[in-house]
């Protein structure tokens, strides 16, 4: 699947370490699948913090020249698409600014629900945005608490928001990190030690990240938990009492790196568990079993190893395709998915196909896959999906559609499978998929997209709806 959902950002935080800035540009490197509009780093010293972010990808936003002026032993990073705010330079994150509290720099991964409400009382108190991003209100908020300490501060804004929030605060001298009391969306924390038993902490959205900078993987930081890092050491304390766990079950499906652990568990044992149920609830008998890459590559895996069918990569993806291109004058059928995907006719020509893919959100891309599988010579076409029917939006981060361009919230399977042009579809069960992410008897996981049942009181939908805002 691409660029059908997108999720709002990847962050990555270093605190101890000399090159904090050029470690967190390598957890931003490995991250930069979460994130494609714009990308920004802040370092500390201990006496100012220095920042750049621009719009683009990390590669081409940091080189080493810039880099180089990030100077500090702490760092936070973000790159960004945009669920919430317009996309604009003013809204890439970290955001910035000088307060009675000194400098502060910020950057968050999910949605804050009630943004705008907590918004509209700040501007009515006198407070001044120069953002729409909603990880704006956290920097009033702070500048306008009367508590002591910066984490007391932080502390008290949190606890006026709703919604999703995984965030890293960076001060001059200390950083801190705090995820909501539902644990929507991940973070991460990685230990380094350095040379005389120093040690350098690490967060980031993905595992991923650790991997490439040679941090190890600790554990999670849980829902309703702050950690505050600074020259006296590090402190975990519940700013909060943690509420139902609500953990995105899309990152599993769709968002992550399958060589991540997310939520405590491998993404790539999770989706190869998605195909092999998939394969048990919906078998074919077929030639061959072809994913549509990359996301559907580990289920169609499991589907291929539970079936027995041979696993073939039948569609090729072109990784360097940029966000703007020349269409020809002449309309080309199917343009834009055949920019993307080419197949190689041999191993499709006369076979009859299953077709793994993680999702169908509209309806529209996978009818033109099966048309083009189809035109490679496919003498059936049977398309499995390894999730349940999207039949209702996020406000937690995830930039899917109004509903009633999701296509399985007004249409049966049978009327899809028509749409699509395939010659059977198969969706994973809600139980399949819940078995997948590890047995999910205790309901960890927020399924909302596929239930329309939120577990949070949701703010502004009905102002919202038709806005870029996922709120």
């Amino acid at each position: 699947m691409f660029e059908k959902f997108r999720e709002e950002c990847g962050v990555v935080a270093i605190y101890g370490h000399p090159e904090a800035a050029n470690l967190a540009y390598l957890g931003l490197h490995a991250l930069q699948h979460r994130g494609q509009e714009s990308a920004g780093i802040a370092a500390a010293n201990g006496r100012e913090i220095s920042l750049h972010r621009a719009m683009g990808l990390v590669a081409d936003i940091f080189t080493p020249e810039v880099v180089g002026r990030l100077a500090g032993y702490a760092a936070i990073g973000h790159t960004r698409y945009s669920t919430a705010g317009d996309t604009v330079l003013e809204n890439a994150q970290p955001l910035y600014v000088n307060c009675n509290r000194g400098p502060l720099a910020i950057a968050h991964n999910g949605n804050i629900t009630n943004a705008l409400e907590v918004r509209r009382e700040l501007e009515r108190e006198g407070s001044i945005f120069h953002a729409s991003s909603d990880t704006e209100v956290v920097l009033h908020l702070i500048a306008h608490s009367r508590e002591a300490s910066l984490a007391s501060a932080l502390r008290e804004a949190l606890l006026q928001l709703d919604g999703a929030f995984s965030l890293v605060l960076l001060a001059k001298d200390r950083m801190i990190v705090a995820r909501d009391p539902h644990g929507f969306r991940p973070l991460a924390m990685g230990l380094m030690e350095l040379s005389g038993g120093k040690m350098c902490y690490c967060f980031a959205s993905e595992t991923c990240a650790f991997d490439l900078i040679g941090a190890v993987y600790v554990n999670e930081v849980q829902p309703g938990e702050m950690i505050v890092i600074g020259p006296e050491g590090m402190t975990r304390q519940q700013y909060t009492v943690p509420r139902q766990p609500a953990h995105c079950v899309f990152e599993h499906v769709y968002f992550s790196r399958p060589d991540s652990i997310v939520f405590g568990r491998s993404v790539q044992l999770s989706r190869e568990m998605m195909g092999r149920l998939l394969a048990l609830e919906h078998p074919v008998d077929a030639d061959v079993v072809v994913p549509v890459p990359d996301s559907g590559v580990a289920a169609a895996l499991g589907y291929a190893d539970e079936s027995g069918i041979p696993f073939r990569m039948g569609l090729i993806r072109n990784h360097y395709v940029g966000r703007t291109f020349i269409e020809p004058t002449q309309a080309i059928r199917d343009f834009g998915v055949r920019l993307k995907l080419n197949p190689i006719r041999h191993l499709l020509n006369g076979k009859r196909v299953v077709l793994v893919d993680d999702s169908i959100v509209r309806g529209t891309t996978s009818r033109k896959i099966v048309r083009m599988v189809r035109g490679a010579g496919a003498r059936e076409v049977h398309l499995r999906i390894s999730c349940p029917p999207t039949i209702s939006p996020c406000y937690y981060g995830v930039d899917t559609p109004r509903k009633r361009e999701l296509i399985a919230a007004h249409n049966s399977v049978e009327a899809i499978r028509k749409f699509v042009e395939a010659d059977s579809l198969g969706y994973l069960s809600l139980e399949g998929l819940r078995r997948a992410v590890d047995d999910d008897d205790r309901l960890t996981h927020c399924y909302a997209c596929y239930t329309g049942v939120y577990p949070t009181e949701l703010v502004n939908i009905d102002e919202l709806a038709d806005t870029k805002h996922r709120v």
